[in-house]
């Protein structure tokens, strides 16, 4: 393809990528309007003087907020915004899947001749009573984790003197940040070192996104406190990416002895085991031509010890099977976090949450240990991953 028709093809992507964002924001501000539109017939119930115009003007502000408050200037107002804005997602997906059906409710009970005045506020009630429901369900899902124990076996030999038998301690997705902070931090360390691990591995996307708040609250001090006979290491995932602060965090990382392996192998237990990170797949995007392929990554590794591969995002199993990994971790999912989500990942992802046998590959992909956004999540709950992992190999 010669300069001109490059730039052709450049074009139609860019001209694809503005439609795309146009359609996005035009669908998003027309389910705003149906929100504003329901929550305006049930307040000006109560409130006759109550302003369309300026309801949905205050509304679009706060489902906003989330991007409003990534300005850096903003300061505290912008956290304000951002942790607003995120209780939003929630509470946005929530009136999408719930205002219709009370609408068609609302419609039959109007055919059927019922007064205004009396089905009106009932269904507003009964909306905001199915809300608080939601809200504290999800709530005790997202701050209430669980340790799920996977029991798995691998047919190599142990090294002579060395354990047959290895416990090993998995988090992903903490997410770090202004909502999920020190104190949900100090669980976690206080889950992990509960489970007296021989490796304790952290799966990708510790940061929400910026770096500022890990930073501001000194989240280095508890997350020290991780414990493990053979080392704490880490990986990268997509989120540490959208901060822009890699080189910060690895170095943040690096000066309280967690390693953080961006392609790159370690060999722990004195020399028994095989731990390889790979950089997150947005490295392909933002830095192209810098992940490593996982054959590259594997290769020079001795194949008759266990190989416990690190990768945030769970794609191409295919090729980390043929590349010689025993055990695959994953994170990234979080299982939908709130459903129906979950119903997508489950198409999108071979494995979005839980266990599988890839022939002789093990696969965990964990639904994370914190959230993005609201800390709400409906059929998925938050989890710290409990391994034993023993050699069967004679």
């Amino acid at each position: 393809m010669d300069d001109k028709g490059a730039r052709q093809e450049l074009m139609k992507l860019s001209f694809k990528a503005i439609r795309n964002i146009i359609l996005i924001l035009l669908i998003f501000l027309g389910l705003q309007l149906f929100i504003s539109w329901n929550v305006y017939l049930f307040l000006s119930y109560y409130y006759p003087e109550t302003s369309l115009a300026w309801l949905g003007i205050v509304l679009t502000v706060i489902a906003l907020g989330y991007v409003i408050g990534r300005v850096k200037w903003l300061g505290p107002l912008g956290r304000f915004f951002k942790v607003i804005g995120s209780y939003y997602f929630a509470l946005f997906e929530f009136f999408v899947l719930a205002l219709p059906i009370v609408d068609i409710i609302g419609w039959i009970s109007h055919i059927a001749g019922a007064d205004p005045v009396g089905y009106i506020p009932l269904l507003g009630w009964i909306t905001i009573a199915l809300l608080a429901i939601f809200l504290l369900f999800g709530s005790y899902n997202a701050w209430s984790p669980v340790v799920r124990k996977y029991e798995l076996s691998i047919a190599k030999k142990p090294e002579p003197g060395t354990p047959k038998t290895y416990t090993i301690a998995v988090a992903s997705d903490l997410h770090l940040g202004n909502i999920v902070g020190n104190r949900y931090l100090a669980k976690l360390v206080h889950t992990l070192n509960g489970l007296e691990p021989d490796v304790t591995l952290l799966v990708g996307d510790v940061l929400d996104d910026s770096i500022e708040p890990f930073l501001r609250n000194n989240m280095s001090q508890e997350m020290k406190k991780l414990t493990a006979k053979y080392g704490v290491y880490a990986v990268l995932g997509n989120h540490e990416y959208y901060g822009g602060h890699i080189e910060r965090y690895v170095k943040e990382m690096s000066q309280i002895g967690i390693p953080v392996l961006q392609d790159e192998v370690v060999s722990a237990a004195d020399g028994a085991l095989h731990i390889a990170g790979r950089k997150d797949m947005t490295a392909e995007s933002v830095e192209p031509g810098k992940r490593l392929p996982v054959t590259e990554l594997l290769a020079p590794l001795d194949h008759t010890k266990p190989i416990i591969l690190l990768d945030h995002q769970p794609y191409a199993f295919d090729k980390a099977m043929e590349a010689g990994a025993d055990l695959l971790l994953c994170g990234h999912t979080h299982r939908g976090q709130f459903a129906p989500n979950h119903l997508i990942t489950k198409r999108l992802f071979e494995l979005d949450w839980g266990h599988m046998l890839k022939e002789k590959m093990h696969v965990i992909v964990s639904s994370g240990f914190g959230s993005w956004g609201p800390p709400i999540r409906i059929a998925s709950r938050s989890e710290v991953i409990h391994i034993e992992l023993t050699l069967t190999g004679e």
